[in-house]
This record gives structure tokens, C-alpha cells and sequence, in this order.
């Protein structure tokens, strides 16, 4: 098993959190990622020449919680893409995976080479390092490759706060009233 991710230095302590649960091998694209295609274009040209037959894609922590990050890493890859999946069943070459849809879930079957998008709860069986493999991970190989040149889609151009909440205001509840005002005269929602 092999983790991946792009950035820069200070990302090296979870590279190695993973190295210390169980992964072979880690790879840190030196770069502060930009936006999902940046991520995605990244990792594949990373990856394009290995033969991995699953790719795990967080929806969160990826990209900033866009979601893209996976279906467009797919893509480059030329490879099926599965969204939303919250399981994972592997039985010799016939893998099921199950994906969250509104309202229920739905069992799918799909060939490898894929990429997952998964949930934070697909870990079913909560992995802690012990000291046996933190050891351990401080002798795996990190590698640190320089990335490609990859240009952005997006432009950051500013970012604002929203404007700070109201302080709470308490209403005496005999006061009907008061609180009915307040709600059409301030909040503004009657």
C-alpha cells in the first residue's frame, strides 16, 4: 500500500501516521496544492506509470472539501471513478462497493483499476500505531518528488469573514409579544 499526497514539509508527520498503521510505502509531492486540478493533475503523473488496481480519494480533506479531487484524478488516468462509497468488499477479482445515495444506499460491482472517493467512515476497524510501528515508519522510504507543471484552473482572488452573529438576546417567556417583534422587526423571518 502506498499513500500519496501533495504538499508541502509539515505534511510529513501524517505521511508517516500511515507509514506507521500498515503502508508500505509514501510519496509527498513537494508543492502547496492550489485547487483539486492541480491535486489531481499532480498525483497523476505520479502514479500513471505504477500499476495500482484501487485508488482511495478522501471527499474532505483532499480538497478542501470539494469532492473533485478523485473523479478528476479518474480521469487523467483514464480509469473508472466510484463517488460516495462508504464500503468496500474484496473478494478475489470481484469487488462490490456500496455508495451512500439520498435516501438509502446502493451495491455496486466494479473492475479494477478504480478510484474510490470514500467517506470518513469507511475504516470500519479504527487503526492506533503502536510503538513497534512508529519505529518502523522512521526507516520506511518517504519520497519526495518535485512536481509538474500544471497549470491552475481556479485563481484565488480574495477571501472575507462573514460578518460576525448578533449577540443572543433573551426573551422573558411570558413575553409573547417582544419575541414575535423581534422575529418580524429584526430577524425578519415572520
Amino acid at each position: 500500500m502506498t499513500v500519496i499526497t501533495v504538499g508541502g514539509k509539515d505534511t510529513e508527520p501524517t505521511i508517516r501516521k500511515a507509514l506507521a498503521i500498515g503502508a508500505d510505502e509514501a510519496i509527498r509531492i513537494d508543492a502547496e496544492p492550489s485547487d483539486s486540478w492541480f491535486v489531481a493533475a499532480q498525483i497523476a503523473e505520479a502514479v500513471k506509470d505504477k500499476e495500482f488496481d484501487i485508488i482511495l480519494a478522501g471527499t474532505d480533506s483532499s480538497d478542501y472539501n470539494g469532492s473533485m479531487t478523485g473523479g478528476m484524478l479518474a480521469e487523467f488516468l483514464g480509469i473508472s471513478s466510484a463517488s460516495a462509497v462508504s464500503g468496500l468488499v474484496i473478494n478475489g477479482n470481484d469487488i462490490e462497493i456500496t455508495r451512500d445515495i439520498d435516501g438509502g444506499s446502493e451495491k455496486l460491482s466494479i473492475e479494477c483499476p478504480f478510484v474510490a472517493v470514500v467517506h470518513k467512515g469507511i475504516a470500519k476497524e479504527v487503526r492506533i500505531a503502536a510503538m513497534r510501528g512508529i519505529m518502523m515508519a522512521r526507516k520506511k522510504a518517504l519520497n519526495v518528488i518535485t512536481p509538474v507543471s500544471v497549470e491552475p484552473l481556479t485563481e484565488f482572488e480574495s477571501f472575507e469573514l462573514p460578518k460576525p452573529k448578533p449577540p443572543c438576546r433573551m426573551v422573558d417567556a411570558g413575553n409573547v409579544a417582544e419575541l414575535v417583534d423581534l422575529l418580524q422587526n429584526e430577524a425578519k423571518v415572520l
